[in-house]
């Protein structure tokens, strides 16, 4: 019977390639067909027995689909191990997360029962939005960080004089964190939102008295990317050099590339917890070894 096995699921097949690796673990692929209502049929085509299963799959768009094939490949999973690992670097609905209105529902909360219920025993996630909706996963979940990743990705960037910034103060201690592996400054911007209409509106910080040119803006996710263009906006006020940023989830949905670029950002730095043209850090390392210590 082999150690481990990793599925590689539709979402996330390169970066399954990558944690088998270092597991030295089988692969397996999936097959996947869409059906003309949009149901997915996914197979895997070969049962192997193992100690552990791993499936690999994140769930951006389209966050439904992916979610049930999730689901799905977990189920089968558990008839080749009673152990199952699923490892979901980007969760979707993990912003809804609060009744904020009243009458919303908290999706995520939904979502975490799932997974045991598909038969996952374990759970791995990267960057989840918050760290107090892992209360709502019935099962033992690891939330890893990519911070210290997208820092030395950085590191081996010249940068002018960099500054590290939080588009709201939700990251402000992972800026810090970000900040200090790079020997520079942080700051986080006071944003608010009307949960209403939805605008944005930021307060001003206490800027740091050393110069700075060059700004890397942190953040979990990027969707539409309507805070990071309000941060630029903030920003160009000062004297600017390039304007990065730094994302562990690259979502980018509804034309956000464009918008960033528009706004004047230079480049978008994520990791393949999405997989794209972003993806420069790699978060294969880091999952594999939580697992083999877990």
């Amino acid at each position: 019977m082999k150690k481990y096995v990793v599925i590689g699921g539709p979402s996330s097949e390169d970066l399954a390639q990558k944690i088998s690796k270092k597991l030295n673990a089988k692969f397996l692929k999936t097959e996947l067909k869409i059906f003309s209502d949009g149901e997915s049929k996914i197979t895997i085509k070969r049962m192997i027995k193992a100690q552990r299963v791993i499936v690999v799959q994140s769930t951006h768009m389209p966050v439904d689909r992916n979610f049930v094939q999730a689901f799905s490949l977990i189920y089968q999973a558990r008839k080749m191990s009673s152990e199952v690992y699923a490892v979901i670097p980007y969760v979707g609905y993990a912003k809804q997360d609060k009744e904020f209105l009243k009458g919303e529902i908290i999706t995520i909360a939904v979502i975490a029962k799932l997974f045991k219920a598909a038969g996952a025993t374990k759970l791995i996630v990267v960057d989840i939005h918050s760290d107090e909706e892992l209360n709502f996963f019935k099962i033992p979940t690891k939330n890893l960080s990519a911070v210290p990743l997208l820092a030395d990705y950085f590191q081996k960037i010249k940068l002018k004089n960099p500054l590290i910034v939080s588009p709201d103060l939700f990251w402000k201690k992972k800026a810090k964190e970000f900040a200090k592996i790079l020997n520079c400054n942080s700051i986080a911007l006071n944003k608010q939102r009307n949960r209403n209409t939805g605008k944005l509106v930021i307060k001003s910080p206490k800027f740091p008295k050393t110069n700075f040119q060059d700004i890397i803006l942190l953040d979990d996710m990027v969707s539409t990317g309507g805070s990071i263009v309000k941060a630029i906006e903030f920003l160009k006020k000062k004297n600017l050099g390039r304007i990065y940023v730094a994302c562990t989830h690259a979502v980018l949905a509804d034309n956000a590339e464009k918008r960033l670029k528009k706004a004047g950002v230079y480049k978008i730095i994520s990791t393949n917890s999405i997989s794209g043209k972003h993806a420069f850090v790699d978060l294969s390392r880091i999952i594999s070894k939580t697992i083999q210590e877990w």
